[in-house]
């Protein structure tokens, strides 16, 4: 048996609900699922981020830009800010 591993919810209806689909890999035949759950701590009490998807992509292409323009710092001056703080 092959495994594959992906990361979802069940709603309030038991409905399991993948957070991303299952790529590259068609099975028309059943498939056996495990869930496995979190024990001492409640669904709710893991933190997730709360970062808008849009904002991270938008930060992402800012950096790219910026990397391209040639606008870059070395590693020992970012590591000397980070010391300082």
């Amino acid at each position: 048996m092959k495994a594959i591993e992906v990361m979802g919810k069940i709603d309030n209806r038991g409905n399991l609900i993948l957070d991303e689909p299952i790529k590259g890999a068609t099975y028309p035949h059943q498939v056996r699922v495990i869930i496995l759950v979190p024990e001492s701590v409640e669904a709710e009490d893991i933190e997730q981020d709360d970062t808008p998807v849009e904002e991270i992509k938008a930060s992402l292409r800012r950096a790219l830009q910026q990397v391209k323009a040639g606008e870059t710092r070395p590693i020992s001056e970012l590591w000397n800010r980070i010391d300082a703080e």
